[in-house]
């Protein structure tokens, strides 16, 4: 059926739904203002089902109706609800003529709850054997037929909600989703991490380079910034004595749209104090172990082409000039003119933007050689201190910052810091970034500083990104509940 056939039989349908609605209300009945409390969800009630019992125990369910297959005086229906699907049973004899025919006429979509005794079918199916049933939605409009088919993309996060009725894999990996979460805030807080929340409106939108959006404050007569990152207001309670805090929250960057990339997403944030880079690089790791133990079940990770991530055991290291000499070929890049280094990586097959500083260069050489081959864990460590002044100078290499990013599945997935304190060294690398009205220099920063903020180190996790590693998702998009569509 092609897209206009499918278009003209659903309004039909629809219409058809909308009469059966009318004349329900012109009998008086409104299945919009029914009241039914279920007892039990379908994993429960099979749950109270017991083999050596003559009468089953009479339970309670409702969910929306799956399957309904009419056979003469009796009809089999399929319900489901957040917990699965379990089957009821209709028979003529026992809800009586009127509510019999009443029950044959709903439709797929339609919510409804059911009380009765269960039994068990011939083929072994846990059944609910009606005594009675109430409508309490009436879905109007009919699901999708035969939505595993669909190739439609858009409409499949478009209509997330039909996706969620319809598709038991999205339902349970945004149930993952949710678990997932959970799981790292008890991790954190069994550390003695505080939980707290910043301001999503800010005056200076700080801690990244990203091009923020912008909105109006009217009451203030002064545009504000949605929030390009957490770290700022997070280090600000460092100075307040908050050793350990950590934030779950949305930033926004006025960017581009990918399967890797999205303009609303969600970070986690960790700051604590008396530790640095490789302090992180141990909470990370204990977290993920945490998460494959209490949630997945497994440290084995299969990706869609096949590839097994292993993230049991130790995981990698490597300096990132060493997979940059590495990758380009070439033991002395770090050496070469800006000039020579763009021409080889041209020579690379690698696009890159005659614009670009130098630092620059070498970053798309890492993005678009290096960080897709990172299947496996690794952490890449003493990136170019260009790339973030909120880090501390490596020690016996000026030109490198004490950092980490956790590459994973091709991409980073948590870059970590020893945490710059000195507020004089932290004023000169932010003037040196700024210049471009996406960067703008956040003086109160500054002045907390000023009043002192122990050594610390700090992380971000993209749970987004973490989420496709951890469930084998192939998109940004199939971890997001509502993501952004051009």
């Amino acid at each position: 059926m092609d897209e206009s056939s499918a278009n003209e039989n659903t309004h039909d349908l629809y219409k058809v739904r909308l009469g059966k609605l009318e004349r329900m209300r012109d009998a008086g009945i409104d299945p919009f203002r029914t009241e039914f409390e279920p007892a039990f969800t379908s994993e429960e009630a099979r749950g109270r089902y017991r083999e050596d019992e003559e009468n089953g125990e009479v339970v309670t369910v409702a969910g929306r109706l799956m399957a309904h297959r009419v056979m003469g005086k009796s009809v089999f229906s399929m319900i489901q609800d957040r917990a699965g699907r379990i089957q009821l049973y209709a028979r003529k004899e026992e809800l009586g003529e009127d509510r019999f025919a009443a029950f044959k006429k709903l439709d797929i979509g339609d919510i409804l709850g059911g009380e009765g005794r269960l039994f068990k079918t011939k083929t072994g199916e846990i059944t609910v054997r009606l005594q009675d049933f109430k409508l309490v939605s009436k879905s109007l409009r009919p699901l999708p037929e035969k939505w595993h088919g669909l190739t439609d993309n858009e409409r499949i996060y478009r209509q997330r909600y039909l996706d969620l009725v319809m598709n038991e894999a999205s339902r349970n990996r945004f149930r993952t989703r949710s678990r997932i979460v959970g799981c790292i805030r008890r991790f954190l807080e069994e550390r003695d991490f505080l939980e707290v929340e910043t301001p999503v409106l800010q005056s200076v939108p700080g801690g990244a380079a990203a091009r923020p959006f912008v909105t109006h404050y009217k009451a203030l007569g002064k545009d504000f910034y949605l929030r390009i990152a957490l770290e700022l207001y997070l280090k600000r309670l460092l100075v307040g004595g908050f050793d350990r805090v950590f934030e779950i929250g949305k930033n926004f960057r006025n960017e581009g749209l990918s399967r890797r990339h999205n303009p609303e997403f969600t970070m986690l944030e960790v700051y604590q104090a008396y530790t640095d880079f490789r302090g992180m690089m141990r909470l990370i790791h204990d977290m993920i172990q945490r998460i494959c133990d209490d949630v997945l079940g497994t440290k084995e990770i299969e990706r869609p082409d096949g590839t097994v991530i292993h993230l049991g055991g130790e995981w990698r290291e490597a300096k990132y000039k060493d997979l940059i000499r590495e990758a380009t070929g070439d033991p002395d890049w770090f050496s070469r003119s800006r000039g020579e280094k763009l021409e080889k990586a041209r020579g690379m097959g690698i696009e890159i933007d005659p614009n670009l500083e130098d630092y620059e260069i070498t970053n798309d050489v890492f993005e678009k050689r290096v960080e897709p081959t990172l299947i496996q864990p690794t952490y890449v460590t003493h990136l170019p201190k260009e790339l973030c002044p909120l880090a501390k100078i490596t020690s016996d290499d000026p030109t490198t910052i004490d950092v980490f990013e956790l590459c994973v599945n091709g991409q980073e997935i948590a870059p970590a810091y020893s945490e710059q304190n000195d507020p004089l060294v932290q004023r000169e690398m932010f003037e040196a970034q700024v210049g471009e009205d996406i960067q703008k220099m956040d003086e109160d920063f500054l002045t907390a500083l000023e009043h002192g903020m122990p050594p610390a180190g700090g992380m971000g996790v993209g749970i987004d990104r973490l989420l496709i590693m951890l469930t084998g998702a192939e998109n940004i998009r199939e971890v997001i509940l509502f993501p952004q569509l051009r």
